[in-house]
Protein backbone atom coordinates (compact mmCIF):
# COMPACT_ATOMS: atom_id res chain seq x y z
CA UNK A 1 0.00 0.00 0.00
CA UNK A 2 1.58 3.21 -1.30
CA UNK A 3 0.96 6.26 0.26
CA UNK A 4 1.43 10.08 -0.82
CA UNK A 5 4.73 12.43 -0.92
CA UNK A 6 4.54 15.15 0.92
CA UNK A 7 7.02 18.05 -0.93
CA UNK A 8 6.25 20.64 0.61
CA UNK A 9 4.97 21.46 4.64
CA UNK A 10 4.92 25.28 3.68
CA UNK A 11 1.58 27.04 3.78
CA UNK A 12 1.95 29.40 0.79
CA UNK A 13 2.79 26.76 -1.81
CA UNK A 14 0.03 24.80 -0.40
CA UNK A 15 -2.32 28.06 -1.01
CA UNK A 16 -4.66 28.34 -3.87
CA UNK A 17 -3.90 31.47 -6.34
CA UNK A 18 -6.95 33.92 -6.10
CA UNK A 19 -9.01 33.91 -9.46
CA UNK A 20 -9.21 37.57 -9.18
CA UNK A 21 -5.70 38.30 -9.53
CA UNK A 22 -5.34 36.04 -12.93
CA UNK A 23 -8.69 37.67 -14.18
CA UNK A 24 -7.40 41.20 -13.38
CA UNK A 25 -3.64 40.68 -15.36
CA UNK A 26 -5.72 39.39 -18.54
CA UNK A 27 -7.76 42.50 -17.94
CA UNK A 28 -5.22 44.81 -18.17
CA UNK A 29 -3.41 43.38 -21.23
CA UNK A 30 -7.06 43.55 -23.05
CA UNK A 31 -6.94 46.91 -22.32
CA UNK A 32 -3.80 47.57 -23.20
CA UNK A 33 -4.41 46.22 -26.62
CA UNK A 34 -8.13 47.79 -26.74
CA UNK A 35 -5.70 50.64 -26.13
CA UNK A 36 -3.26 50.75 -28.59
CA UNK A 37 -6.25 49.04 -30.86
CA UNK A 38 -8.00 52.68 -30.67
CA UNK A 39 -5.04 54.72 -31.19
CA UNK A 40 -4.29 52.64 -34.22
CA UNK A 41 -7.31 53.91 -35.48
CA UNK A 42 -7.29 57.22 -34.84
CA UNK A 43 -4.39 57.61 -36.38
CA UNK A 44 -5.07 56.01 -39.73
CA UNK A 45 -9.27 57.06 -39.58
CA UNK A 46 -9.76 60.16 -37.65
CA UNK A 47 -6.73 61.96 -37.76
CA UNK A 48 -5.43 60.87 -40.55
CA UNK A 49 -5.31 64.29 -42.39
CA UNK A 50 -3.25 65.44 -39.55
CA UNK A 51 -0.81 62.88 -39.11
CA UNK A 52 -0.59 62.69 -42.92
CA UNK A 53 0.05 66.49 -43.29
CA UNK A 54 3.03 66.28 -40.39
CA UNK A 55 4.58 63.69 -42.73
CA UNK A 56 4.43 65.41 -45.40
CA UNK A 57 5.86 68.69 -44.00
CA UNK A 58 8.98 66.85 -43.17
CA UNK A 59 9.54 65.05 -46.48
CA UNK A 60 7.16 65.99 -48.91
CA UNK A 61 7.57 69.61 -50.79
CA UNK A 62 6.15 71.68 -53.72
CA UNK A 63 8.70 73.04 -56.18
CA UNK A 64 7.98 75.78 -58.03
CA UNK A 65 7.78 75.27 -61.67
CA UNK A 66 8.76 79.03 -62.70
CA UNK A 67 7.11 80.52 -65.77
CA UNK A 68 9.04 82.43 -68.44
CA UNK A 69 7.81 86.35 -68.24
CA UNK A 70 6.18 87.97 -71.21
CA UNK A 71 8.93 89.87 -73.39
CA UNK A 72 8.16 93.91 -73.83
CA UNK A 73 8.68 94.93 -77.22
CA UNK A 74 8.47 98.33 -79.33
CA UNK A 75 6.11 98.83 -81.93
CA UNK A 76 8.60 97.64 -84.62
CA UNK A 77 8.86 94.33 -82.62
CA UNK A 78 12.86 94.96 -81.21
CA UNK A 79 13.03 93.90 -77.58
CA UNK A 80 12.86 95.89 -74.81
CA UNK A 81 12.49 93.58 -72.35
CA UNK A 82 12.98 89.72 -72.00
CA UNK A 83 13.61 86.88 -69.48
CA UNK A 84 17.08 84.98 -70.07
CA UNK A 85 17.50 81.66 -68.00
CA UNK A 86 19.47 82.98 -64.52
CA UNK A 87 20.07 79.96 -61.71
CA UNK A 88 20.40 80.65 -58.16
CA UNK A 89 23.00 79.32 -56.21
CA UNK A 90 21.74 78.07 -52.58
CA UNK A 91 23.04 75.63 -49.72
CA UNK A 92 22.36 73.47 -46.91
CA UNK A 93 25.28 74.73 -44.50
CA UNK A 94 26.14 71.58 -42.35
CA UNK A 95 26.35 69.29 -45.29
CA UNK A 96 28.27 71.87 -47.38
CA UNK A 97 31.70 69.99 -47.15
CA UNK A 98 34.32 72.18 -48.88
CA UNK A 99 38.06 73.04 -48.76
CA UNK A 100 39.90 75.77 -49.04
CA UNK A 101 40.84 76.03 -52.66
CA UNK A 102 37.19 75.66 -53.54
CA UNK A 103 35.93 78.23 -51.37
CA UNK A 104 38.40 80.85 -52.91
CA UNK A 105 37.07 79.44 -56.02
CA UNK A 106 33.24 79.71 -55.66
CA UNK A 107 33.67 82.94 -54.03
CA UNK A 108 35.79 84.47 -57.17
CA UNK A 109 32.92 83.34 -59.47
CA UNK A 110 30.16 84.39 -57.03
CA UNK A 111 32.23 88.33 -56.91
CA UNK A 112 31.70 88.03 -53.15
CA UNK A 113 34.14 88.41 -50.36
CA UNK A 114 35.63 84.67 -48.83
CA UNK A 115 34.53 85.90 -44.95
CA UNK A 116 30.89 86.82 -46.23
CA UNK A 117 30.94 82.98 -48.16
CA UNK A 118 32.35 81.48 -45.34
CA UNK A 119 29.59 83.31 -42.92
CA UNK A 120 26.80 81.37 -44.92
CA UNK A 121 27.98 78.41 -44.86
CA UNK A 122 29.01 78.61 -41.07
CA UNK A 123 25.49 78.48 -39.65
CA UNK A 124 24.86 74.72 -39.65
CA UNK A 125 21.46 75.70 -37.52
CA UNK A 126 19.84 76.59 -40.69
CA UNK A 127 18.58 73.80 -43.60
CA UNK A 128 18.01 76.43 -46.03
CA UNK A 129 20.07 79.77 -46.99
CA UNK A 130 20.89 81.73 -50.14
CA UNK A 131 24.09 82.09 -51.48
CA UNK A 132 23.67 84.30 -54.65
CA UNK A 133 20.43 84.90 -56.53
CA UNK A 134 20.78 85.34 -60.22
CA UNK A 135 23.48 84.17 -61.71
CA UNK A 136 24.84 84.01 -65.25
CA UNK A 137 24.21 80.73 -66.90
CA UNK A 138 27.85 80.33 -67.61
CA UNK A 139 28.70 80.97 -64.51
CA UNK A 140 26.93 78.63 -62.75
CA UNK A 141 28.04 75.63 -65.08
CA UNK A 142 31.61 76.56 -63.82
CA UNK A 143 29.99 76.09 -60.26
CA UNK A 144 28.11 73.24 -60.86
CA UNK A 145 32.05 71.82 -61.89
CA UNK A 146 33.09 72.22 -58.51
CA UNK A 147 31.29 69.29 -57.54
CA UNK A 148 30.43 71.08 -53.83
CA UNK A 149 28.64 68.81 -51.41
CA UNK A 150 25.61 70.32 -49.93
CA UNK A 151 25.98 73.30 -52.90
CA UNK A 152 22.29 73.37 -55.00
CA UNK A 153 20.92 75.61 -57.83
CA UNK A 154 17.41 76.22 -58.64
CA UNK A 155 16.37 77.32 -61.92
CA UNK A 156 14.91 80.86 -62.51
CA UNK A 157 14.78 83.83 -64.85
CA UNK A 158 16.43 87.42 -65.50
CA UNK A 159 14.93 89.94 -66.65
CA UNK A 160 17.53 92.13 -69.62
CA UNK A 161 16.88 95.32 -70.95
CA UNK A 162 18.30 95.96 -74.45
CA UNK A 163 18.12 100.02 -74.55
CA UNK A 164 19.23 100.32 -70.93
CA UNK A 165 18.76 103.92 -69.46
CA UNK A 166 17.27 105.79 -72.26
CA UNK A 167 13.84 103.45 -71.92
CA UNK A 168 13.66 102.32 -68.40
CA UNK A 169 11.17 105.70 -67.25
CA UNK A 170 8.74 103.79 -69.32
CA UNK A 171 9.57 99.43 -69.45
CA UNK A 172 10.72 100.01 -65.47
CA UNK A 173 12.09 96.40 -64.14
CA UNK A 174 11.45 93.81 -62.17
CA UNK A 175 12.79 92.74 -58.98
CA UNK A 176 14.36 89.38 -57.81
CA UNK A 177 11.27 87.73 -57.60
CA UNK A 178 10.62 88.58 -60.78
CA UNK A 179 7.70 90.73 -60.27
CA UNK A 180 7.23 94.49 -61.83
CA UNK A 181 8.72 97.62 -59.56
CA UNK A 182 7.90 100.07 -62.03
CA UNK A 183 6.70 101.11 -65.51
CA UNK A 184 5.18 98.90 -67.23
CA UNK A 185 6.16 95.70 -66.24
CA UNK A 186 4.07 96.90 -63.32
CA UNK A 187 1.18 97.71 -64.83
CA UNK A 188 0.69 94.84 -67.02
CA UNK A 189 2.66 92.58 -64.56
CA UNK A 190 -0.62 89.86 -63.94
CA UNK A 191 -0.57 89.82 -67.89
CA UNK A 192 3.57 89.57 -68.30
CA UNK A 193 3.71 87.20 -65.26
CA UNK A 194 1.87 84.54 -66.70
CA UNK A 195 1.52 81.72 -63.66
CA UNK A 196 4.07 79.50 -62.19
CA UNK A 197 3.67 75.45 -62.31
CA UNK A 198 4.74 73.29 -59.66
CA UNK A 199 6.24 69.69 -58.75
CA UNK A 200 4.76 67.97 -55.94
CA UNK A 201 8.13 65.54 -54.68
CA UNK A 202 9.52 63.21 -51.43
CA UNK A 203 12.79 65.02 -50.40
CA UNK A 204 15.00 62.75 -48.10
CA UNK A 205 17.00 64.73 -45.17
CA UNK A 206 19.81 65.84 -47.73
CA UNK A 207 17.41 67.60 -49.65
CA UNK A 208 17.56 64.94 -52.52
CA UNK A 209 14.32 64.19 -54.81
CA UNK A 210 13.04 60.73 -53.87
CA UNK A 211 10.25 60.40 -55.97
CA UNK A 212 7.41 62.55 -57.26
CA UNK A 213 3.87 62.50 -55.64
CA UNK A 214 1.10 64.02 -57.71
CA UNK A 215 0.49 65.40 -61.43
CA UNK A 216 3.13 68.30 -62.26
CA UNK A 217 1.62 71.41 -63.14
CA UNK A 218 3.21 73.06 -66.08
CA UNK A 219 3.78 76.75 -66.18
CA UNK A 220 1.87 78.85 -68.33
CA UNK A 221 4.68 81.47 -69.62
CA UNK A 222 3.45 85.49 -69.80
CA UNK A 223 2.29 87.36 -72.66
CA UNK A 224 4.52 89.63 -74.84
CA UNK A 225 3.47 93.16 -74.99
CA UNK A 226 4.02 96.00 -77.76
CA UNK A 227 4.33 99.29 -77.04
CA UNK A 228 3.67 102.29 -78.90
CA UNK A 229 7.15 103.01 -78.45
CA UNK A 230 9.82 103.63 -81.03
CA UNK A 231 13.10 102.57 -79.84
CA UNK A 232 14.89 104.63 -82.34
CA UNK A 233 12.81 107.72 -81.71
CA UNK A 234 13.42 106.98 -77.45
CA UNK A 235 16.75 106.79 -78.18
CA UNK A 236 17.23 109.87 -80.24
CA UNK A 237 14.97 112.02 -77.98
CA UNK A 238 17.22 110.67 -75.08
CA UNK A 239 20.67 111.86 -76.67
CA UNK A 240 19.08 115.02 -77.42
CA UNK A 241 17.65 115.62 -74.10
CA UNK A 242 21.02 114.49 -71.98
CA UNK A 243 23.00 116.40 -74.20
CA UNK A 244 20.74 120.02 -73.65
CA UNK A 245 20.74 119.40 -69.80
CA UNK A 246 24.44 118.71 -69.75
CA UNK A 247 24.90 122.24 -71.70
CA UNK A 248 22.67 124.09 -69.91
CA UNK A 249 23.82 122.64 -66.87
CA UNK A 250 19.86 121.95 -65.83
CA UNK A 251 18.83 119.87 -63.21
CA UNK A 252 16.36 117.39 -65.37
CA UNK A 253 14.68 117.62 -68.58
CA UNK A 254 11.77 115.50 -69.96
CA UNK A 255 10.85 115.10 -73.96
CA UNK A 256 7.08 113.79 -74.81
CA UNK A 257 6.10 112.56 -78.56
CA UNK A 258 2.33 111.40 -79.45
CA UNK A 259 1.41 110.56 -82.70
CA UNK A 260 -1.42 112.73 -83.64
CA UNK A 261 -3.22 110.32 -85.93
CA UNK A 262 -3.07 107.06 -83.19
CA UNK A 263 -2.60 108.81 -80.02
CA UNK A 264 0.22 106.66 -79.73
CA UNK A 265 3.25 107.48 -77.33
CA UNK A 266 6.31 106.98 -79.28
CA UNK A 267 9.11 108.81 -77.18
CA UNK A 268 8.95 109.07 -73.19
CA UNK A 269 12.22 109.98 -71.97
CA UNK A 270 13.47 111.83 -69.08
CA UNK A 271 17.32 112.68 -67.56
CA UNK A 272 18.30 112.11 -65.31
CA UNK A 273 17.97 108.32 -65.95
CA UNK A 274 20.11 104.91 -64.34
CA UNK A 275 20.32 101.87 -65.43
CA UNK A 276 18.04 98.87 -64.80
CA UNK A 277 20.65 96.08 -64.52
CA UNK A 278 22.15 98.54 -61.86
CA UNK A 279 19.93 99.81 -59.91
CA UNK A 280 22.41 100.66 -56.52
CA UNK A 281 22.58 103.31 -54.53
CA UNK A 282 19.79 105.30 -56.62
CA UNK A 283 18.34 108.53 -55.93
CA UNK A 284 14.51 109.77 -56.36
CA UNK A 285 16.38 111.84 -58.80
CA UNK A 286 16.96 109.26 -61.07
CA UNK A 287 13.87 107.04 -60.79
CA UNK A 288 11.03 109.89 -61.16
CA UNK A 289 9.31 109.73 -64.63
CA UNK A 290 9.19 113.49 -64.43
CA UNK A 291 7.01 113.77 -67.61
CA UNK A 292 4.32 111.84 -65.69
CA UNK A 293 4.46 112.84 -61.82
CA UNK A 294 6.10 116.19 -62.09
CA UNK A 295 3.83 118.99 -62.06
CA UNK A 296 4.56 123.02 -63.08
CA UNK A 297 2.84 126.00 -64.10
CA UNK A 298 2.65 125.69 -67.87
CA UNK A 299 3.11 129.26 -68.57
CA UNK A 300 2.94 130.75 -71.53
CA UNK A 301 1.99 127.29 -73.43
CA UNK A 302 -1.17 128.09 -71.91
CA UNK A 303 -1.69 131.39 -74.31
CA UNK A 304 -3.10 129.34 -77.72
CA UNK A 305 -6.46 128.20 -75.38
CA UNK A 306 -6.84 131.41 -74.34
CA UNK A 307 -6.82 132.97 -77.79
CA UNK A 308 -8.65 129.95 -79.01
CA UNK A 309 -11.50 130.27 -76.39
CA UNK A 310 -11.66 134.16 -78.23
CA UNK A 311 -11.88 132.87 -81.67
CA UNK A 312 -14.24 130.27 -81.02
CA UNK A 313 -16.68 132.31 -79.14
CA UNK A 314 -16.32 135.44 -81.52
CA UNK A 315 -15.05 138.00 -79.31
CA UNK A 316 -11.73 138.46 -81.51
CA UNK A 317 -10.54 137.44 -85.06
CA UNK A 318 -7.40 136.41 -86.14
CA UNK A 319 -6.28 140.26 -87.71
CA UNK A 320 -8.47 142.00 -84.51
CA UNK A 321 -6.25 144.79 -82.77
CA UNK A 322 -4.92 144.60 -79.32
CA UNK A 323 -3.00 147.57 -77.89
CA UNK A 324 -0.76 146.20 -75.09
CA UNK A 325 0.85 149.87 -74.70
CA UNK A 326 3.03 150.36 -72.26
CA UNK A 327 3.68 146.98 -71.80
CA UNK A 328 2.03 146.36 -68.85
CA UNK A 329 -1.53 146.10 -67.39
CA UNK A 330 -3.11 146.60 -63.63
CA UNK A 331 -5.99 144.14 -62.61
CA UNK A 332 -7.03 144.63 -59.42
CA UNK A 333 -4.19 146.29 -58.17
CA UNK A 334 -2.18 144.02 -59.46
CA UNK A 335 0.32 144.46 -62.21
CA UNK A 336 1.15 142.33 -65.46
CA UNK A 337 3.61 143.14 -67.63
CA UNK A 338 5.54 142.02 -70.81
CA UNK A 339 9.08 141.52 -70.86
CA UNK A 340 9.49 144.25 -73.27
CA UNK A 341 6.70 146.61 -75.02
CA UNK A 342 4.91 145.91 -77.82
CA UNK A 343 2.39 148.35 -79.04
CA UNK A 344 -0.43 147.52 -81.07
CA UNK A 345 -0.80 143.79 -81.97
CA UNK A 346 -2.64 141.78 -83.83
CA UNK A 347 -4.41 138.38 -82.29
CA UNK A 348 -1.87 136.49 -84.51
CA UNK A 349 1.36 139.08 -83.01
CA UNK A 350 -0.22 138.17 -79.62
CA UNK A 351 0.53 134.62 -80.09
CA UNK A 352 3.36 135.57 -81.88
CA UNK A 353 5.64 137.75 -79.35
CA UNK A 354 3.96 136.11 -76.72
CA UNK A 355 2.66 138.90 -75.15
CA UNK A 356 1.26 138.25 -71.19
CA UNK A 357 -0.71 141.61 -71.73
CA UNK A 358 -1.98 141.31 -74.66
CA UNK A 359 -3.28 137.54 -73.76
CA UNK A 360 -4.83 139.06 -70.34
CA UNK A 361 -6.83 141.75 -72.09
CA UNK A 362 -8.75 139.05 -74.46
CA UNK A 363 -9.37 136.90 -71.14
CA UNK A 364 -10.72 139.55 -69.52
CA UNK A 365 -13.60 139.69 -72.14
CA UNK A 366 -14.80 136.38 -71.25
CA UNK A 367 -16.57 134.43 -68.17
CA UNK A 368 -14.18 132.34 -65.89
CA UNK A 369 -16.76 129.49 -66.22
CA UNK A 370 -15.43 129.41 -70.54
CA UNK A 371 -12.17 129.41 -69.74
CA UNK A 372 -12.37 126.28 -67.10
CA UNK A 373 -14.92 124.75 -69.18
CA UNK A 374 -12.22 124.98 -71.95
CA UNK A 375 -9.19 123.82 -69.99
CA UNK A 376 -11.50 121.05 -68.38
CA UNK A 377 -12.01 120.07 -72.06
CA UNK A 378 -8.45 119.86 -72.59
CA UNK A 379 -7.14 117.56 -70.08
CA UNK A 380 -6.12 119.91 -67.29
CA UNK A 381 -6.68 119.23 -63.59
CA UNK A 382 -7.56 115.45 -64.71
CA UNK A 383 -5.83 112.50 -64.50
CA UNK A 384 -4.32 111.28 -67.84
CA UNK A 385 -6.47 108.01 -68.95
CA UNK A 386 -3.15 106.09 -69.15
CA UNK A 387 -2.31 102.85 -68.46
CA UNK A 388 1.04 103.82 -66.35
CA UNK A 389 1.54 104.14 -62.63
CA UNK A 390 2.51 107.85 -61.13
CA UNK A 391 0.52 109.79 -63.42
CA UNK A 392 -1.05 113.23 -61.33
CA UNK A 393 -4.07 115.31 -62.39
CA UNK A 394 -2.61 118.67 -61.45
CA UNK A 395 -4.52 121.28 -60.36
CA UNK A 396 -7.31 123.64 -61.75
CA UNK A 397 -9.47 125.41 -58.98
CA UNK A 398 -13.71 125.77 -59.48
CA UNK A 399 -14.17 129.12 -61.85
CA UNK A 400 -15.87 130.29 -58.80
CA UNK A 401 -13.48 130.70 -56.45
CA UNK A 402 -11.28 132.68 -59.04
CA UNK A 403 -10.56 136.11 -58.22
CA UNK A 404 -9.72 139.08 -61.60
CA UNK A 405 -6.33 138.96 -61.17
CA UNK A 406 -6.32 134.79 -60.77
CA UNK A 407 -8.57 135.07 -64.01
CA UNK A 408 -5.84 136.94 -65.91
CA UNK A 409 -2.97 135.05 -64.90
CA UNK A 410 -4.59 131.63 -65.56
CA UNK A 411 -4.94 133.11 -69.12
CA UNK A 412 -1.04 133.26 -69.59
CA UNK A 413 -0.13 129.40 -67.50
CA UNK A 414 0.02 130.77 -63.83
CA UNK A 415 -2.16 129.52 -61.01
CA UNK A 416 -2.76 126.20 -62.74
CA UNK A 417 -0.73 123.01 -62.87
CA UNK A 418 0.19 120.37 -65.48
CA UNK A 419 1.98 117.72 -66.12
CA UNK A 420 4.83 117.49 -69.54
CA UNK A 421 2.53 114.64 -71.03
CA UNK A 422 -1.07 116.45 -69.76
CA UNK A 423 0.74 119.40 -72.23
CA UNK A 424 1.99 117.84 -74.59
CA UNK A 425 -1.86 115.81 -75.15
CA UNK A 426 -3.50 119.35 -75.05
CA UNK A 427 -2.47 120.38 -77.94
CA UNK A 428 -3.80 117.42 -79.84
CA UNK A 429 -6.73 119.81 -80.04
CA UNK A 430 -4.91 122.07 -82.66
CA UNK A 431 -3.47 119.00 -84.23
CA UNK A 432 -6.31 117.03 -85.12
CA UNK A 433 -8.92 119.71 -86.12
CA UNK A 434 -9.97 120.71 -82.98
CA UNK A 435 -10.32 117.21 -80.87
CA UNK A 436 -8.64 116.28 -78.19
CA UNK A 437 -7.82 112.05 -78.77
CA UNK A 438 -6.74 109.81 -75.93
CA UNK A 439 -3.56 108.16 -75.44
CA UNK A 440 -2.18 104.78 -75.27
CA UNK A 441 1.23 103.47 -74.70
CA UNK A 442 0.18 100.14 -76.45
CA UNK A 443 0.81 99.76 -80.08
CA UNK A 444 -2.61 100.53 -82.35
CA UNK A 445 -2.80 100.81 -85.77
CA UNK A 446 -6.74 102.14 -85.55
CA UNK A 447 -7.27 106.05 -86.03
CA UNK A 448 -8.11 107.80 -82.25
CA UNK A 449 -11.56 108.74 -81.92
CA UNK A 450 -11.72 112.12 -80.20
CA UNK A 451 -13.69 114.68 -78.43
CA UNK A 452 -14.47 118.08 -80.10
CA UNK A 453 -13.31 120.88 -78.26
CA UNK A 454 -12.74 123.74 -80.90
CA UNK A 455 -14.14 123.55 -83.87
CA UNK A 456 -11.42 122.66 -87.09
CA UNK A 457 -11.78 126.40 -88.37
CA UNK A 458 -10.54 127.52 -84.68
CA UNK A 459 -7.97 125.03 -84.97
CA UNK A 460 -6.16 125.80 -88.01
CA UNK A 461 -6.44 129.21 -87.01
CA UNK A 462 -4.46 128.75 -83.92
CA UNK A 463 -1.76 126.51 -85.92
CA UNK A 464 -0.90 129.33 -87.88
CA UNK A 465 -0.11 131.31 -85.08
CA UNK A 466 1.60 128.68 -83.56
CA UNK A 467 3.46 128.69 -87.28
CA UNK A 468 4.37 132.13 -86.62
CA UNK A 469 5.54 131.72 -83.16
CA UNK A 470 7.96 129.56 -84.00
CA UNK A 471 9.51 131.35 -87.18
CA UNK A 472 11.01 134.49 -87.47
CA UNK A 473 9.74 137.29 -85.38
CA UNK A 474 8.48 134.72 -82.77
CA UNK A 475 9.70 133.91 -79.45
CA UNK A 476 10.30 130.01 -80.58
CA UNK A 477 12.53 130.68 -84.06
CA UNK A 478 15.24 127.90 -82.35
CA UNK A 479 12.30 125.25 -83.34
CA UNK A 480 12.58 125.22 -86.93
CA UNK A 481 13.90 122.28 -88.44
CA UNK A 482 14.79 121.28 -91.73
CA UNK A 483 12.91 120.02 -94.74
CA UNK A 484 9.88 120.34 -92.12
CA UNK A 485 7.40 122.93 -91.12
CA UNK A 486 6.84 123.22 -87.61
CA UNK A 487 4.72 125.23 -85.09
CA UNK A 488 4.48 125.38 -81.52
CA UNK A 489 4.70 127.59 -78.27
CA UNK A 490 8.08 128.40 -76.13
CA UNK A 491 7.09 128.88 -72.58
CA UNK A 492 9.37 129.70 -69.78
CA UNK A 493 8.14 129.91 -65.79
CA UNK A 494 9.32 130.49 -62.50
CA UNK A 495 9.52 127.83 -60.24
CA UNK A 496 7.75 127.94 -56.72
CA UNK A 497 10.69 128.76 -53.95
CA UNK A 498 8.44 128.67 -50.55
CA UNK A 499 5.71 130.79 -50.60
CA UNK A 500 6.46 132.93 -54.07
CA UNK A 501 9.22 132.89 -57.06
CA UNK A 502 11.93 133.85 -54.84
CA UNK A 503 14.39 137.04 -55.74
CA UNK A 504 16.29 138.14 -57.96
CA UNK A 505 19.12 136.54 -57.45
CA UNK A 506 17.81 133.15 -56.20
CA UNK A 507 15.13 132.65 -58.74
CA UNK A 508 14.57 129.28 -60.79
CA UNK A 509 13.50 128.69 -63.91
CA UNK A 510 11.59 126.07 -66.62
CA UNK A 511 11.66 126.78 -70.22
CA UNK A 512 9.79 124.43 -72.39
CA UNK A 513 8.31 124.29 -75.95
CA UNK A 514 5.32 122.39 -77.01
CA UNK A 515 4.70 122.15 -81.12
CA UNK A 516 3.88 120.02 -84.06
CA UNK A 517 4.62 119.34 -87.66
CA UNK A 518 4.18 119.16 -90.22
CA UNK A 519 2.07 121.97 -89.80
CA UNK A 520 -0.54 121.90 -92.47
CA UNK A 521 -1.24 118.26 -91.79
CA UNK A 522 0.44 117.84 -88.49
CA UNK A 523 1.98 114.29 -87.23
CA UNK A 524 3.40 114.64 -84.14
CA UNK A 525 3.11 116.51 -81.27
CA UNK A 526 6.33 117.46 -79.08
CA UNK A 527 6.47 118.44 -75.98
CA UNK A 528 10.08 119.26 -74.33
CA UNK A 529 11.06 120.60 -70.78
CA UNK A 530 14.30 122.01 -69.05
CA UNK A 531 14.38 122.21 -65.31
CA UNK A 532 16.48 124.46 -63.63
CA UNK A 533 18.82 125.77 -66.70
CA UNK A 534 22.12 127.51 -65.05
CA UNK A 535 24.39 127.99 -67.83
CA UNK A 536 23.01 131.73 -68.81
CA UNK A 537 20.05 131.00 -70.98
CA UNK A 538 16.42 129.70 -69.12
CA UNK A 539 13.89 130.90 -71.78
CA UNK A 540 11.87 128.09 -73.69
CA UNK A 541 13.10 129.25 -76.91
CA UNK A 542 17.07 128.90 -76.33
CA UNK A 543 16.89 125.62 -73.98
CA UNK A 544 13.73 123.50 -75.23
CA UNK A 545 13.35 124.47 -78.76
CA UNK A 546 16.28 123.16 -79.85
CA UNK A 547 15.33 119.89 -78.71
CA UNK A 548 11.96 120.31 -80.40
CA UNK A 549 13.61 121.02 -83.70
CA UNK A 550 16.17 118.01 -83.69
CA UNK A 551 13.45 115.08 -82.48
CA UNK A 552 10.58 116.54 -84.91
CA UNK A 553 13.09 116.38 -87.86
CA UNK A 554 14.35 113.03 -86.72
CA UNK A 555 11.11 111.63 -85.79
CA UNK A 556 9.25 112.66 -88.98
CA UNK A 557 12.16 110.97 -90.98
CA UNK A 558 11.66 107.30 -88.92
CA UNK A 559 7.90 107.92 -89.98
CA UNK A 560 8.53 107.92 -93.44
CA UNK A 561 7.07 111.43 -93.95
CA UNK A 562 7.95 113.29 -96.63
CA UNK A 563 9.12 116.82 -95.94
CA UNK A 564 7.08 119.65 -97.23
CA UNK A 565 9.84 122.28 -97.32
CA UNK A 566 12.27 122.63 -100.17
CA UNK A 567 14.99 124.56 -98.44
CA UNK A 568 16.02 125.46 -94.72
CA UNK A 569 13.78 127.92 -93.60
CA UNK A 570 15.56 131.24 -92.58
CA UNK A 571 16.38 131.21 -89.17
CA UNK A 572 16.98 135.43 -87.77
CA UNK A 573 19.25 136.12 -86.00
CA UNK A 574 17.49 138.22 -83.55
CA UNK A 575 15.94 136.31 -80.75
CA UNK A 576 12.26 137.47 -78.92
CA UNK A 577 12.48 137.43 -75.11
CA UNK A 578 9.70 134.96 -73.59
CA UNK A 579 7.10 137.18 -71.29
CA UNK A 580 6.51 135.35 -68.11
Amino acid sequence: MSRGVQYTSSPLLASRTPVWRSKLVVGAIALAFCGLAARAAYIQVVANDFFQHQGEVRFARTLDLPANRGRILDRNGLILASSVPSPSIWAIPEDVVIDKAQLQQLAKLLEMPVAELSKKFADEDKTFVWVKRQVDESVAKQIAALNIKGLYQRKEYKRQYPEGESAVHVVGFTNVEDKGQEGVELTFNKELGGRNGSRRVIKDRLGQVVEDVGNQIPPVDGKDLQLSIDSKVQFFAYQKLRDAVLEHKAKAGSVVVLDTTTGEVLALVNYPSYSPDKRRNLSGEQLRNRALTDTFEPGSVMKPFTIGLGLETGRVTPQSIVDTTPGRITITGSTISDSHPNGVLTVEGVIQKSSNVGTTKIAMQMQPHEMWDLFTAAGFGQKPQISFPGAVSGKLRPYKTWRPIEQATMSYGYGLSASLFQMARSYTVFSHDGQIIPVTLTKSSEPAIGVQVLSSRTAAQVRKMLQMAAGPGGTGQKAQTIGYSVGGKSGTAYKVIGKGYGSNNNRKYRGWFVGMAPIDNPRIVVAVMIDEPSAGKYYGGDVAAPVFAETVQQTLRIMGIQPDLAVRPQIVAQAVEESF
